[in-house]
């Protein structure tokens, strides 16, 4: 394709085809100024930054299992209750929205529980921590008519959202295979491990039972908090989790790949009972459309390395796109290169360093407005599936074929991992 017949005003007459929910009336009016009273449950991490993002509005309620992290928390909003527990949270009167940014298995529980009091909610990713509760979660908010955000922030990067309008207006024609790699985990968190033979004493400001929450009662260890869970099947998504959810966004928002059937198969090291694997290489199969023909999107973490014609156009932390009349790279954050003699039209790069904030602003604007969002869980929910059958597949060790309308895979043992148990008091509502 050359360069003038692929232009901006050619991709936007494309749309980016976004699976945004309707828009809504909202429960209550607001007025031009007046603001959205937020509660925050997890205020480390990444809870930290989603608190500042939103801070825009009033805080009225803060929740963290660590004492430490609450406390600094709670010193920047001093008008704000304070909890532990955020089911204790979820019953303060005043609430309007809720953002959820705690590990990965209480994600559901959280949000459930504030959907069912018709909270508006922004929740971070992977939206839940199984295929089951994914599902769950997105036909309740869209039953509610709720606001809903995942916290993907790029997917209102500019390079993002260019690289969704390239491949819609067919800038290398049918894509047949697309390329995903990641660095982790590694030097981030390790995966393939046993269970720790030391019980350590729990630190005097954590709430150890309280993190577990709806996870199997073990014992604390530094190996699981903070930031370790990510590679712990209980409490985490591995890799494919963490990662797959920002990376993998484009290709499935501009391809439409939401609710179709999908054959998946992961290869990596033996499955470990307790632990996401130190490297994987897993391809999803998704058959052919009226719109296009069959296409295949690899995946690959930790050491996993794709062969070597694809390995030298594939950015680390990026995508490769091959399609019928060419290739396109995006390195995770930055712009889309048509690789090759053919060249994007109006390449430019994003004059200021994107913060992510917008996502946070879409969704407030949503919860006073009824206005839609990019990372609705009307499009979160079927996304987190198809990332999630990934780990199903390794676990398992063999190919899936999953059937998004029956909800099943048709293996018994590969069925069971779309599910999971809760103890008792953290059950979905």
């Amino acid at each position: 394709m050359s360069r003038s017949s692929f232009t901006r005003r050619t991709a936007l007459k494309a749309g980016t085809a976004a699976l945004a929910a309707p828009y809504f009336v909202p429960a209550r009016a607001f007025g031009a100024n007046e603001k959205l009273n937020i509660g925050v449950i997890g205020v480390g991490g990444r809870g930290q930054s989603d608190l500042a993002a939103v801070s825009t509005e009033s805080i009225v309620a803060l929740c963290d299992v660590d004492e430490q992290r609450l406390g600094a928390a709670a010193k920047r909003h001093p008008g704000a209750e304070t909890y532990h527990d955020y089911r204790r949270l979820l019953d303060q009167k005043n609430l309007d929205a809720v953002v959820v940014a705690t590990p990965d298995h209480h994600h559901a529980p959280a949000t459930m529980r504030a959907m069912l009091r018709d909270l508006h909610v922004y929740c971070e990713k992977p939206l839940t921590h199984t295929v089951e509760e994914a599902r769950r979660i997105a036909q309740v908010a869209t039953a509610r008519k709720l606001a809903t955000q995942m916290g993907t922030q790029n997917h209102e990067h500019p390079g993002y959202v260019r690289l969704v309008e390239m491949l819609q207006a067919g800038a290398i024609g049918d894509v047949k295979e697309v390329h995903v790699i990641t660095d982790r985990p590694g030097r981030w968190w390790s995966q393939g491990m046993d269970q720790p033979a030391q019980t350590p004493e729990v630190p005097s400001h954590l709430h150890w039972d309280l993190w577990l929450g709806p996870a199997k009662e073990r014992d604390y260890h530094q190996a699981y908090v903070p930031f370790r869970w990510r590679g712990w099947w209980d409490f985490g998504c591995g890799a494919i989790g963490d990662m797959a959810i920002h990376l993998l966004d484009p290709t499935f928002q501009a391809l439409n790949l939401g609710g179709r059937p999908v054959r998946v198969d992961s290869q990596g090291p033996p499955p470990h009972l307790l632990s996401g694997p130190t490297h994987m290489t897993t391809r999803f199969t998704f058959p052919a459309q009226k719109e296009n023909g069959e296409l295949d999107v690899y995946w690959y973490e930790g050491a996993t390395k794709p062969k070597a014609d694809i390995a030298a156009e594939l950015p680390m932390n990026g995508s490769l796109f091959l399609g019928s009349k060419g290739e396109i790279a995006i390195e995770h954050g930055q712009q889309p290169r048509l690789l090759g003699e053919a060249a994007a039209d109006g390449d430019e790069k994003t004059a200021t360093p994107f913060s992510g904030t917008h996502h946070h602003q879409q969704w407030i604007t949503a919860c006073k407005t009824g206005s839609a969002t990019g990372s609705n869980f009307g499009y979160a929910g079927p996304f987190t599936e198809v990332v999630l059958l990934g780990n199903v597949a390794y676990r398992v060790g063999r190919e899936i074929t999953y059937d998004p309308v029956a909800m099943s895979t048709g293996d018994k043992e590969a069925d069971v991992l779309l599910r999971k148990d809760y103890r008792k008091g953290w059950e979905l509502s």
